[in-house]
């Protein structure tokens, strides 16, 4: 997002982690102290930004998103409050489809917690929205991935993925495809609407792995059943392989008239493997990102 906004926006960071803002005023954002769990510590924000991208997640537990509660309560507290917000929410709000196509009117029922948090949080943003006038809008991400971050140390340690006929339908978004489509949510993005940003491209979970793997030079995980998933493998993993949908991104290309640049997640992963073998020939030591994600950064 830095790239894309510099010059045409003030940005200002609100960041938990007073380590981190050299490295973001070094990207062009003014940092904020801030933590979104101490509603104390969020004043500053009322009246500060005509635009503001919450991309925070909620905290780990519970059904509620006490973060997006508390972000709101401290930007209405002038009159002078935002135009516009984008959150970026998660596909998981829509739950188990059962493989089946997921455009942005279905019902909303998700099964995880984790669905349920953000579920919370966009319910709170639209009733706000509607009783402000700031016009909220929703983008429902599924993976992200990058070159950075790609499941390459889950290969390399052999986490198993499901068999074909058990395993679920995963959607994905490049990163830089992302930060796009919230520049283009922020000129085109209809007021309370919700956009599904995904690449349309759909792959079972493991079928993901092995592309992966295959373009990494990494062994493919071993395939087990979802009994035995469900006997050896941890609930944060399990909560994924319940949910099966292919997410429809008719309406980003549509009104938002986002062309992404990898429609596929194969396309993202070719280019990420091509790049990594130029860094092995030139060096021995990878190059990465010069800022990474944290726990959340709110901008």
């Amino acid at each position: 997002m830095a790239k894309l906004l510099r010059g045409r926006y003030r940005l200002y960071a609100l960041s938990h982690s007073a380590q981190r803002h050299e490295l973001l005023r070094a990207h062009g954002f003014i940092p904020l102290p801030g933590d979104l769990d101490q509603p104390a510590q969020l004043s500053r924000l009322a009246g500060l930004a005509h635009d503001v991208l919450h991309f925070a997640p909620p905290r780990a537990e519970g059904t509620s998103d006490l973060r997006t509660g508390n972000l709101i309560r401290a930007l209405q507290r002038t009159l002078s409050i935002p135009q516009r917000l984008i959150y970026m929410s998660t596909s998981g709000v829509y739950g188990d489809c059962a493989g089946e196509v997921v455009e942005e009117h279905r019902a909303l029922r998700p099964q995880s917690e984790r669905g349920q948090r953000r579920l919370h949080a966009e319910r709170m943003l639209r009733e706000w929205g509607r009783r402000s006038g700031v016009s909220i809008v929703v983008l429902r991400v599924p993976g992200i991935y990058a070159a950075d971050r790609l499941p390459l140390e889950r290969l390399r340690r052999g986490t198993p993925a499901l068999v074909h006929a058990d395993d679920a339908y995963t959607n994905h978004i490049h990163a830089d495809d992302l930060a796009r489509i919230v520049l283009a949510a922020l000129a085109r993005g209809r007021t309370g609407r919700a956009y599904n940003a995904s690449d349309g491209s759909w792959r079972k979970m493991g079928d993901y792995f092995d592309l992966v793997a295959e373009s990494f030079g990494l062994a493919k995980p071993p395939r087990i059943s979802r009994e035995q998933a469900q006997a050896t493998m941890p609930e944060s993993l399990l909560s994924f392989m319940r949910e099966s949908r292919r997410l429809s991104n008719r309406r980003l290309r549509k009104e938002l008239r986002v062309q992404l640049r990898y429609p596929t997640v194969a396309d993202g992963i070719a280019e990420a493997a091509a790049r990594a073998g130029d860094v092995r020939a030139d060096s021995p030591l990878p190059r990465k990102s010069s800022l990474q994600p944290e726990s959340y950064t709110q901008c």
